[in-house]
This record gives structure tokens, C-alpha cells and sequence, in this order.
């Protein structure tokens, strides 16, 4: 399974935002881009006036980045949402969010979604009662995600049991913490989407 094995507080100062990449530690004092949040490199302090083409690149950047998604695969998303009508680049956020790395980041049972991604690699969630190891597995409304019994006392969801209790998952989703359990109650409108992404670039640097 391919995936960036760079560091990722690199990311975050390429595209001149926290992505929030590492969980907590993007909340503390030590968040790298808090310390130098300039570009990376010996020529990250100049910084240069993007035209259209730049700016449509590191908009296309900064999505694919927050999701974890390598150049290919999101390039397969962009192509799969093209041939659905209605607006392109929501429907590209939409697949974005239902991938189930991105729904158990988003439930709260990892504190992000590298995390995710590796608990559900492991095999320690079932998607509908079946054990389920695809990060990528697109959800639909009324599908059950849970933590497998047999993996419900390893140390990651011993911890999640406490965070949950004060979890505020997106409107979308419903949580159980005691059960380590939750439902796509919806599929996710644009409004429940990161607002800070422009997903119109996304769909220009495409349609080029």
C-alpha cells in the first residue's frame, strides 16, 4: 500500500496553513508550523505571488495532503466525480470524507487520519458486521462502523472510550462511545465540509 513517509509538518508549511497531519500535537506549542511557518527549504522565506495556475495547484495540493490520498488515486476520484451530475467538486469532497479512514477520524476513534488509516490497515474495525481493512472503502448512509470485539481492549480505543464522551462528531455521523460504534446517518453536505477548502480550483487545475 503505497503512502508519504516524509515528515508532515513539512505539508503543512509547503501550503502555509496547519493541515493538522500529527492530531494533538498540532494543538500544542510544538506544532512546527507554529515555530517556522514559512516554506520549506533555504528559499522558504521569499514568498511569491501566485498566478491562477499556482494557485489551482496548491489548492489541489492542500486537499489530496488533508486526506492522505496520493497523486494517482486522487486523480481517480476527480475522474469518478466528473461523471456524476451535479457539482464536481463537492461530489469530490463528498467521496473524500466517506472513505472510512476519514469517517473513523471523523467519529473520533483516531486522533487523525494517518492514525485511522493504520487502524483500520490493522483490521480493527467491521463495516456492517464484516471486518473491513480498506482505508478506502466508500461508505454510504446506514452503514454500522465499529470496533471488532476482540480488539476493543488494545490501548488506542482504551483511550478513545475517554475522548468520545466529549467528541462533537459532524452532524452526518452518530456515535455510540460506549458501544465504539457509530452510523452514516446522511451523506455529508457541502456545509459540513471543511470551509476553508476551494474545491472550484480543484476542478480549474482538471479542466485545464
Amino acid at each position: 500500500m503505497a503512502r508519504y513517509t516524509e515528515s508532515v509538518c513539512r505539508l503543512c508549511r509547503r501550503e502555509g496553513m496547519k493541515l493538522y497531519l500529527k492530531g494533538s500535537r498540532c494543538y500544542t506549542k510544538k506544532c512546527a508550523f507554529e515555530r517556522r511557518p514559512t516554506p520549506p527549504g533555504q528559499h522558504g522565506v521569499r514568498r511569491r505571488k501566485l498566478g491562477d495556475y499556482g494557485q489551482q495547484l496548491r489548492e489541489k495540493q492542500k486537499v489530496r495532503r488533508i486526506y492522505g490520498v496520493l497523486e494517482r488515486q486522487f486523480k481517480n476520484y476527480f475522474a469518478e466525480a466528473s461523471r456524476h451530475s451535479g457539482v464536481t467538486g463537492e461530489y469530490l469532497l463528498r467521496m473524500l470524507e466517506l472513505r472510512l479512514d476519514n469517517v473513523v477520524y471523523r467519529m473520533g476513534f483516531a486522533a487523525s487520519r494517518a492514525q485511522a488509516r493504520q487502524l483500520v490497515s490493522h483490521g480493527h474495525f467491521a463495516v456492517n458486521g464484516r471486518p473491513t481493512n480498506i482505508p478506502s472503502y466508500q461508505l454510504k448512509p446506514g452503514d454500522r462502523i465499529e470496533v471488532r470485539e476482540s480488539r476493543a481492549n488494545r490501548e488506542p480505543f482504551k483511550l478513545a472510550r475517554e475522548t468520545l464522551r466529549s467528541h462533537q462528531p459532524p452532524e452526518w455521523l452518530q456515535v455510540d462511545p460506549t458501544a465504539l460504534a457509530g452510523t452514516v446517518v446522511e451523506a455529508p453536505r457541502r456545509e459540513h465540509m471543511p470551509q476553508e477548502l476551494s474545491e472550484q480550483l480543484v476542478v480549474e487545475y482538471y479542466s485545464r
